[in-house]
Formats: structure tokens, sequence, C-alpha cells
């Protein structure tokens, strides 16, 4: 079987272009039961899952260890809010890259602002504007993995390979500067999270310094 690299490519990228993300204005406003919740977020998310026949996008057994890890509140008479939903949309995205704890610290901001209905920074204002950086972001992504894409095809033609071994390491050497891409960027987020949970640390241990000084 022959290797088509560009059919791929191109078939991958124009799959981003249909990714299901969920906007504010889709997320219920009433207040949902478990299998309601889990039925929704499957129907939404299930595109953009590796295996969409099999894959599930949310169990009740991860709800209930999310609340057990302190990452979302409990519900309210075993209701769902549309504040829990936007929790376990930034959850189900965060947890591919991110610890349970660092995903706690970084949602901790957001759990203050649960049930909040103050209109300049609620939960929902917080993912309005979340969701138009991500779509923002596509365009840029595309293009960079076009330019990382041209830069495989240059490696390996001095190899001595047939057409089709070539094709295979090139692809290698795109799957590799993806994986060196997303590992950066995920050193990078966990440096960013360590340093704002050394800040707040330090920030506690001033008052209680003053203190004993006094």
């Amino acid at each position: 079987m022959t290797i088509d690299n560009d059919d791929l490519i191109n078939s991958v990228i124009a799959s981003l272009g249909r990714i299901n993300a969920i906007s504010l204005d889709d997320i219920p406003n009433i207040d949902l039961y478990m299998d309601q919740l889990t039925t929704f977020m499957d129907e939404r998310l299930k595109r953009s899952t590796r295996h969409p026949d099999t894959d599930k996008i949310l169990t009740k057994t991860m709800i209930n260890n999310y609340a057990k890890n302190d990452l979302l509140p409990p519900p309210i008479r075993k209701k769902y809010s549309k504040d829990h939903i936007i929790l376990l949309i930034f959850i189900y995205y965060l947890k591919n890259i991110l610890s349970i704890s660092d995903i706690q610290t970084l949602l901790e901001p957001l759990k203050e602002r649960f049930h909040v209905s103050d209109d300049e920074l609620n939960l929902g204002s917080i993912y309005e504007r979340a969701f138009a950086l991500q779509e923002e972001e596509l365009e840029p992504v595309i293009e960079d993995l076009k330019k990382k894409y041209e830069r495989s095809l240059e490696t390996f033609d001095d190899a001595g390979l047939s057409e089709e071994e070539k094709k295979r390491m090139q692809m290698f050497s795109f799957i590799v500067l993806l994986s060196y891409d997303v590992y950066v960027k995920k050193l990078l987020i966990e440096k960013i999270i360590d340093n704002t949970m050394d800040k707040e640390s330090k920030d506690k241990e001033k008052p209680a310094k003053e203190k004993k000084k006094k």
C-alpha cells in the first residue's frame, strides 16, 4: 500500500476546521441530571475524539472523580448547572496535557466565580472570551502545521531510501516536530503554573511573617 502523505495531511487539516467546539449559547440554561449531562457532552464533543465510535467523552465515574479531586463543585440536588458544564469543558481539554493537580491550580480562580451573577466576570463571560481565543488560534495553527510539514519533506532526501521508505521517514520527522512543539508548550504551561503557585505561597507567608515581627 502506497503512503500518500500529502493527502493524509490535507485530510487532517480539513478535519481541524470541523472541530465541534461548544459555544456559550449552545450550553443549556437549565440544570441537567447526570445522564443528560453525559449525553450533551458526548453529542457535542464526540467528533473530536480519536475513535468516535468507542471513545467516551465523559462518564459518571469521571465526573465523580473530578468532584472528589476538588476540580468540580458537587451537583445541586443531583443536577448540574451551566457553570458545571463550563468547568467540565475546560477539564476535558486540559486533562490531555496536564496533571490533576495542575488543572486544580489552574481552575481555582474560575471556581471562585462559580454561580456568581456578576455580569463583568462570571464563568460564562470567562468561557466566552476563551472560546473567542480558540477560534482566533485555528488559522495560525493550520499555517504552522503546513510549515512543519514542508520542513519534514526536506529530510531523508539523501538517505538512499526507496520512495516508500522516504515517505515513512518524512512522516516520522513531521511527528517528531509536532511532538517537540507539544513538549515545549507543556513545559511552558507547567513553569507558569509553578511560578504562580510560588508567588501565591509567598504572598500568603508575608502577613504571617509581619505578624511575628510585631
